[in-house]
């Protein structure tokens, strides 16, 4: 599929989130995902030795309470400038049951891909 401009500025807001919230041990992840109308919803995962969360999923829990409706597009950032990650094969599940329709951008932050939800790749949890 072909990255959109929306798709660059989308990769611009989770990068933005990694660089200021993924600061600690605890959060090493930002997500970000626009909506079908548009909308940027974004988050970071929760790392904890009972299991965490991923910031996919703490982005569909945002968008739920948000009110902000089906998402479209999402795509996760590693902190400290690492590649766009793809989700792990629980999140890529979970994605695709919520959202069937979804594209997802993963791999190195100089040469993006999009995927549909169903064709992506995944990371280990």
């Amino acid at each position: 599929m072909t990255m959109r401009d929306t798709d660059r500025a989308l990769v611009q807001a989770a990068s933005a989130v990694a660089k200021l919230r993924c600061r600690s041990a605890a959060h090493t992840l930002a997500a970000a995902a626009r909506t079908v109308d548009g909308r940027i919803v974004s988050g970071v995962n929760v790392v904890h030795p009972t299991g965490g969360a991923c910031a996919e999923v703490v982005v569909v829990g945002t968008a739920a309470t948000q009110l902000a409706g089906d998402l479209e597009t999402i795509v996760t950032v590693g902190d400290r400038g690492r590649s766009l990650v793809a989700p792990c094969d629980r999140c890529r599940r979970l994605l695709a049951d919520h959202f069937p329709a979804l594209r997802v951008i993963a791999g190195p932050l100089g040469a993006p891909q999009v995927y549909e939800i169903t064709d992506s790749p995944t990371t280990p949890e």
